[in-house]
């Protein structure tokens, strides 16, 4: 192996490390949005959920992107506290 070999090799796995760094600094925000969007999805079925039940009781929540974010980043404890507070507040 000549020297000429080791620099072509170290260039090499120097540049797949580049490629991995530069890769991974634009797929973050990538993953952040999909995971808003689908904490989001899940959110809006939780919220309809309980509207479909609540309607019965003549209660619901209002959609709207405050109240999916909530749900959607909280789940159950984020719907219990949009309860909470559409009881408290009364709007």
């Amino acid at each position: 192996m000549g020297g000429d070999t080791v620099q072509l090799i170290l260039a090499g796995v120097f540049l797949l490390f580049l490629i991995y760094l530069i890769g991974g600094l634009l797929l973050k925000p990538l993953k952040l949005v999909f995971k808003i969007v689908v904490n989001s999805l899940f959110g809006l079925l939780l919220l309809w959920a309980f509207n479909f039940f609540g309607a019965y009781f003549h209660f619901f929540i209002p959609l709207n992107w405050l109240t999916v974010l909530i749900a959607g980043f909280l789940g159950l404890p984020g719907l219990i506290l949009l309860i909470f507070l559409r009881l408290v507040l009364g709007t």
